[in-house]
């Protein structure tokens, strides 16, 4: 059943009657046209962009984990607060409602910043935020590494180790740091070995971070 056109506000007349007329074409149009907006704006982009988010996600399943739900909202970002058992999302929109059971979803997004994005209605509520290390995603090259931990591990394996301060994939290691996968698949599987990194599967991904060992290793003299 197609809405009437004066269900859809912004979309203007003629084009509701052509959807109205021809549903399928419109539905044909409207996903190759969707497809080639994929093609062309975030294909070749999104290895690197889902590597962030499901970085996020691990971070997020660690806080809750370890510090239950405020320790989700305490870093989430600066206008979304906890205070005793009302959550609050502050920005230019405002709404007031009670969940009513149906759950609040966490969307962490790369397109988000600097601000939290929020939908209620008529979905499940939402708010996406903008993604941790986000300044970082579009980095090439690893953070430098003291001449120290060069000398100990060698420079690949000091830069790897210095890199993953935040969670990250082999495929975004690789690519950070102008590696081959398998070259960096082998370094990380010794600094896994020395307890000095740790992996996670996050939905079809691995996930590397280092350990509070690691991190002891390599902070800063």
């Amino acid at each position: 059943m197609v809405a009437d056109v004066a269900d859809v506000p912004g979309v203007p007349a003629p084009i509701m009657e052509r959807v109205r007329d021809d549903p399928r074409g419109a539905t044909v149009r409207i996903t190759e046209t969707l497809q080639a907006y994929w093609d062309l704006a975030f294909a070749a982009y999104w290895p690197r962009l889902r590597a962030l988010l499901e970085a996020d996600v691990l971070w997020r399943s660690r806080r809750l984990a370890t510090g239950g739900a405020h320790a989700v909202f305490d870093d989430l970002h600066e206008t979304v607060i906890w205070h005793g058992d009302r959550l609050s999302a502050t920005d230019p929109w405002d709404y007031s409602g009670a969940l009513s059971g149906e759950g609040l979803l966490l969307v962490p997004s790369a397109m988000a910043w600097p601000t939290v994005r929020k939908m209620v209605e008529p979905y499940q509520p939402m708010i996406a935020y903008p993604a941790r290390g986000i300044a970082t995603l579009w980095d090439t090259g690893a953070p430098p590494s003291s001449e120290a931990l060069t000398a100990l591990l060698g420079r690949t394996r000091a830069r790897l180790l210095t890199a993953l301060a935040e969670p990250n994939s082999t495929t975004a290691l690789a690519k950070r740091l102008a590696v081959t996968p398998g070259a960096v698949s082998q370094h990380l599987s010794v600094l896994h070995s020395s307890g000095l990194v740790t992996r996670t599967r996050v939905a079809g991904s691995v996930l590397y971070r280092r350990t509070p060992r690691g991190d002891a290793l390599a902070a800063p003299n």
